[in-house]
């Protein structure tokens, strides 16, 4: 059974929606600004899920991962350090975030979540329920 779904991205920024900032300016909130779709790799195995996300220029501090009703969403600011007095003549990416969001099935239990994120890379594993994972019944000899 499927456990796991893409829920659609819109990649380009809502303009009529504003949040302050501290300058007094406005600026798009982050759930509506553009961003990048990180390549995600879903293993499914008896007991769970497993997700391996690529975040690379993603430090921990700028990761945000959500669980809201059956939404999973990743959320990440690149930083990446450039010298000073350094300027890009050529750039391909040039969004500076990530963002990707899934629909969780009900059989995936929501409340047991870990992640963890090393060189780039975030791993979240999602057990399955009680109810979803497969059991053995013994048989008795009557």
């Amino acid at each position: 059974m499927n456990t796991l779904t893409q829920t659609p991205q819109v990649q380009t920024p809502q303009t009529s929606q504003t949040t302050p900032t501290a300058a007094g300016t406005t600026a798009a909130p982050a759930r509506n600004r553009a961003a990048l779709l990180p390549p995600v790799d879903v293993v499914e195995d008896g007991t769970g899920i497993t997700l391996y996300a690529d975040l690379p220029g993603v430090p921990r501090d700028k990761l945000a991962l959500r669980i809201e009703g059956d939404q999973l969403t990743i959320e990440g600011d690149i930083e990446l350090a450039v010298a000073n007095g350094v300027e890009s003549s050529h750039a391909e990416v040039t969004l500076p975030r990530y963002r990707r969001a899934f629909t969780l099935s009900k059989e995936l239990d929501a409340g047991k979540v870990s992640a963890e994120l090393a060189q780039g890379v975030l791993r979240v594993r999602i057990p399955k329920a009680e109810h979803a994972q497969p059991r053995r019944i013994d048989v008795s000899v009557a």
